[in-house]
């Protein structure tokens, strides 16, 4: 069965940077677009990031552009976001995502438990 299970997650101070991984299992990950989205606290789902099957095209949030990087390492079968100049409002609840095609279209299928993230001095 698939699962995607993220880690990472902890207490960073503003300015800070953490690397979350989201291992996956149970499908040919290589075939498929992943992403990152977050909740805070009484807030909607955000999409963060997403990026191809193969790594070749990435995209980001506004709020995180130039500040987050996604990756992947289709080798290990694991999903990366590096989270660099971290801020107070970048606290949430990150998950991984499973895309249904190529393609990062936001169409997911499957989901991570999710690992917290704290930005606090």
């Amino acid at each position: 069965q698939v699962q995607l299970v993220e880690s990472g997650g902890g207490l960073a101070q503003p300015g800070g940077s953490l690397r979350l991984s989201c291992a996956a299992s149970g499908f040919t990950f290589s075939s498929y677009a992943m992403s990152w989205a977050r909740q805070a606290p009484g807030k909607g789902l955000e999409w963060v990031s997403g990026i191809y099957s193969d790594g070749s095209d990435t995209y980001y949030a506004d709020s995180v552009k130039g500040r987050f990087t996604i990756s992947r390492d289709n080798a290990k079968n694991t999903l990366y976001l590096q989270m660099n100049s971290l801020k107070p409002e970048d606290t949430a609840l990150y998950y991984c995502a499973k895309d249904r095609t190529i393609a990062p279209a936001r169409e997911y299928d499957y989901w991570g438990q999710g690992t917290q993230v704290t930005v606090s001095s």
